[in-house]
Formats: structure tokens, sequence, C-alpha cells
């Protein structure tokens, strides 16, 4: 495993669950770490722990889906770490239920968080990315971008959550091809159902049946997606992990 000394890794919803676990495990690896999230008192929490285990954090307190905050947080990252050499799009909302009848402002948070959000931070990230991948030890610098099964696999009840990660798939794969010559590593991450607080902010309708389908199922966790996200930038230099979907074991769909 590549070490990750003296580089700079910014990670989107790092206030919880995957986020948080991937920020943490960067940290170990060597990366200071810019922690982008709204809500700033888990930050500085999640912060605080990085630093007594002696590695660097950085607290933005950030809504990405507003395109000049997404743009200053990249900044302020460069301007106080030095540089950025990967970007964790992590920031996502998974509100699921039948489009018939459907609360569309459920429709409008999902968009704005799993797509623009994303497309924000990317569009602000890549000029430092590229810039990274020209002149630091690595000679290389990393884009990963967390998506969903549902990116892969459209079902009854989650069609706007499937359009919008099927949607980051599609931005992933047009965008490796147009930098990867400049290596620019673009990943995406598939999780499976994960053990965070994602599905809480779902109607309780919506709780009971995604329950009663994962009953019996041993989620993962989100230090599981954390270690898939270690392992795709810590890969030699001429080695791209493209694409990774990661399910429970007993999850069949």
């Amino acid at each position: 495993m590549v070490r990750l000394d003296g580089t700079v890794a910014l990670v989107t919803g790092a206030s919880s669950g995957i986020g948080e676990a991937t920020a943490e495990q960067l940290a170990a690896q060597g990366a200071g770490v810019a922690l982008v999230a709204r809500r700033a008192d888990r930050l500085e929490t999640l912060a605080g722990r990085i630093r007594d285990a002696g590695g660097t954090a950085l607290v933005i307190e950030a809504d990405v889906t507003d395109q000049e905050q997404a743009i200053a947080a990249v900044e302020r990252t460069v301007a106080e770490l030095g540089r950025l050499d990967t970007l964790v799009n992590n920031a996502g909302v998974m509100l699921l239920g039948p489009v018939t009848d459907a609360p569309t402002e459920e429709w409008d948070r999902m968009v704005r968080v799993n797509l623009l959000g994303l497309l924000y931070c990317a569009h602000a990230a890549l000029p430092h990315l590229v810039r990274a991948a020209s002149d630091s030890p690595r000679r290389v610098s990393d884009m990963v971008n967390v998506s969903s099964v549902a990116g892969r696999v459209a079902r009854s009840g989650s069609g706007v959550y499937n359009a919008t990660k099927f949607g980051v798939g599609a931005f992933s794969e047009a965008l490796r091809q147009e930098v990867t010559q400049k290596h620019v590593r673009i990943s995406l991450v598939e999780p499976g159902a994960t053990d965070t607080e994602l599905r809480e902010h779902n109607r309780p309708e919506v709780m009971e049946a995604i329950m009663a389908r994962f009953k019996g199922v041993e989620r993962l966790q989100a230090e599981d997606i954390a270690d898939t996200v270690l392992y795709i930038v810590t890969r030699p230099r001429h080695v791209a992990i493209n694409e990774l979907l990661v399910r429970p074991t007993e999850q069949a769909g």
C-alpha cells in the first residue's frame, strides 16, 4: 500500500458515516484532510480525533449544493493545506418511495446534493488535481465519487434516487476518459446496504419498507467503504480502479 504522506484530501459529507470513516482512514495513512459538511460541531469532533492521533485536519463548514460554497471549500483547502491530491465526493441523500404522489421537494434535494453538489466540487477541484498529478511525488491524483448499488440496478420505489446515482456513474466515466491522460484517476464506489444514518431521513412508511427488504442482511459498516476508498487511492501510479461495487454478502440485489 502506497502511503499518502505529503498529500491532501478533501472529503465531502465528512460529518458522519462513510465520509467520517474515510477521512479518518486517509489521515491515518498520512494525508492532510479537509473535512467538509454542514454540521460543524461534528466536524470539530472528528478533527479532534484526527489531530489527537497525530494527523492534520481542516474543518470547513459548507453546503456543497451552493456552488460558491463548494468553490470556497476547495480554495480554502488549497490555501491552508497547500495542495489538493484527492477529492472524495461522498455527500449524498437517499429519499425513497413511489413516484406516484411523492413529495417532489425530496426529488429536488436529491438532485441538488447527489448530482449538483458532486458536479460543483468536481469542477472546482479539477485544476488542482491536474496540478497535483504533475508535481507531486506520487505523480497521480484521485477523484472518488461515492454512488450506490442504486446506480446500477433500478427498482420500484427508488426511481429518482436511481436517476441521480445513474447520473453519477455516467458523469464519472465521461470525466475519466477526459482526464485519464493527465494521470487524474476517476473512480466510482457503489456501496450496497450500509449501516449509516442515510436511510434514517426517509418517511416512516419508507423506513418500514427498507427494514423489511433487508431483514436478516448483515449490513456493511462505514469503515468497510472507507477501506475501499483507501484501497483505490493507494494503488501505484499505473493502476486505476475505475469502479467498485461492494455489497453485503447476503444482499441478493
